[in-house]
């Protein structure tokens, strides 16, 4: 019983950006409606609910819900390409490459997690971290700043390897949400640190407009990271010294920085260089297994661990192929408000597609909705790519009630971050990108 009121908040949480998505939803839906609300938002809230309730069935209950989806729109209403099946292959088409590259750097960086922990450099950061709760919070720092300019799933997995050693496997849930949080606040500031910003930059958006996010992120690092760590402390103390005796194998370092330097190479090479490619082909996941794949006569991975992360995988991509699926081709006009509760559909609602319609739509504060997207999607462990990566490390993380219980300062973190960020430099339409709606100055981000 004691668990109802948390059960009650999750499933508001999961119902609210079923209303607020459909509340934004174009004229040209022709499927059918309950009480106003298209069936196929009922469909993906009910397989959401699934996922939060039945948390050791996630895998089941999220490829079902995107299987009926699918087949509903099929029969019943047409997708964004077309009627029918042929609308649905199109559909896929579509998403293709979005789907393989997750898929391929969530289980890609599972091994090189691996490969960071069997370089044994955590076990000599005990020397270097503080003793107290201090440690935990300086490793959420390491996590926010390596996000910044790392992919956020590999910033989380280099996260929960290391938490893994220093607090001998005894790791808080709350800090678990809590090193997702850094990750994607990390990256929520930086061009290069998320697919979202990365987007908003070959929009023709400023890198200055995003970085702003930073002011916002650090205030919710500030907050989710001081309850987290303190919460890690007492469940879990971190480790005191390093282990004796500790020999560093220096091959398995420089596969991991082979593998990140190369992702890091790609990801401004396709997307900026060439970003008309990007949509083409899943240049940043082929390029993580390109690197790993040359140090297998080195170092063979631990081979073992991909049936446990593709599982992993095949979740989030069910949940994301389901969510482009969802009649929606506009969003509610361009404010701080819009911006804040984006920020609580990202939680379950995947924010690519949400980042695509708000540059198409224009008129928001890119640092505002950069933060909101990115940062959002932490508060619910499938919320984000990171969170669904750092749960096949930790299978204790897939419970929506113990994430909200106890990772509740992610929420604080990102409302006072929001409000901190607003109340210093305010809500100002910024720059309009390529092909968007909106007619905003184009330097509206650099007049601030």
């Amino acid at each position: 019983m004691k668990n109802i009121p948390t059960l009650l908040w999750a499933l508001v949480l999961l119902a609210a950006p079923m209303a607020a998505l459909a509340a934004g939803d174009g004229a040209s839906f022709q499927g059918m409606r309950i009480g106003g609300v298209p069936v196929e938002f009922a469909l993906f809230g009910l397989t959401l609910a699934g996922v939060a309730i039945f948390h050791h069935h996630t895998l089941p209950i999220a490829l079902g819900g995107a299987a009926l989806i699918a087949l509903y729109k099929i029969v019943a209403s047409p997708f964004m390409t077309g009627a029918g099946l042929h609308g649905f292959v199109l559909h896929v088409e579509h998403e293709w490459v979005i789907l393989a590259n997750l898929l391929l750097l969530l289980v890609g960086f599972a091994l090189l997690a691996q490969f960071f922990q069997e370089s044994r450099i955590p076990d000599l950061l005990p020397n270097y971290l503080p003793d107290d709760w201090k440690g935990g919070f300086v490793l959420l720092c390491l996590v926010f700043v390596l996000s910044s300019f790392l992919d956020n799933i590999a910033a989380a997995m280099i996260g929960g390897a290391i938490a893994m050693i220093v607090f001998k496997g005894k790791v808080h849930i709350g800090f678990l949400a809590a090193i997702v949080a850094a990750s994607n606040a990390g990256g929520s500031g930086s061009v290069v640190g998320d697919t979202t910003t990365t987007m908003m930059w070959i929009s023709g958006i400023s890198p200055l407009e995003v970085f702003e996010a930073f002011i916002a992120a650090g205030v919710a690092l500030l907050i989710c990271g001081y309850f987290a760590a303190k919460q890690q402390h007492a469940f879990q103390p971190i480790q005191k010294d390093a282990t004796a005796g500790v020999d560093i194998d220096w091959v398995c370092v420089g596969v991991v920085a082979f593998i990140l330097v190369l992702a890091i190479v790609v990801n401004v090479t396709v997307n900026v260089a060439f970003n008309e490619l990007s949509d083409s082909f899943p240049f940043l996941g082929v390029a993580v297994w390109v690197a790993i794949l040359l140090h297998v006569p080195m170092r063979r991975p631990k081979w073992h661990l991909i049936p446990g992360a593709v599982r992993g995988a095949v979740f989030l991509l069910s949940l994301v192929l389901a969510a482009s699926m969802m009649p929606v081709d506009e969003l509610p006009p361009a404010s701080w408000q819009s911006a804040l509760a984006l920020g609580f559909v990202s939680a379950v609602f995947d924010n690519i597609p949400l980042t695509a319609l708000a540059i198409k739509q224009g008129g928001y504060d890119w640092g505002f909705l950069a933060f909101a997207v990115g940062y959002g999607g932490s508060m619910i462990w499938f919320g984000s790519s990171a969170g669904v990566a750092l749960s096949n490390m930790y299978p204790q993380a897939r419970s929506v009630g113990l994430w909200l219980r106890h990772g509740w300062h992610v929420a604080l973190g990102y409302v006072v971050g929001f409000f901190v960020m607003l109340a210093l430099i305010g809500f100002h339409p910024g720059s309009a990108p390529r092909g968007s709606n909106a007619a905003a100055p184009a330097a509206a981000g650099a007049s601030r």
